[in-house]
């Protein structure tokens, strides 16, 4: 699984993202030291990262899972689903559009 957020402005979306967490106005995520997400409930918390990588006119999460655990299915659709929840919360000016693969894709580490 994979999220593919497609924006004229990659780069500011993802600063956007990154400010707004850490500025607390995002308080369901964080922002590791490598830059990579993850979900801060605590059901669901360093279940998994999302590794953001800039393209041309899109940003892509990959899903990075913690040291020696598989990804379960469950947790792929929680943090691609309220990922994506997040961005039409707070940054629906800055995308056109994002969807999620339902396997794993290209760059997805699972485990």
């Amino acid at each position: 699984m994979a999220v593919y957020v497609y924006t004229k402005t990659p780069r500011r979306l993802l600063r956007s993202i990154r400010e707004a967490i850490a500025d607390g106005k995002i308080d369901t995520w964080e922002c590791d030291d490598d830059g990579d997400f993850t979900h801060t409930p605590p059901q669901w918390e360093r279940k998994a990262w999302l590794r953001p990588q800039v393209e041309a006119n899109r940003l892509v999460f990959n899903v990075i899972p913690p040291r020696a655990v598989k990804v379960s299915r469950v947790t792929y659709g929680v943090y691609h689903g309220r990922f994506i929840e997040m961005l039409v919360a707070h940054f629906d000016d800055l995308f056109e559009r994002a969807t999620a693969t339902a396997l794993a894709a290209s760059g997805d580490k699972v485990g």
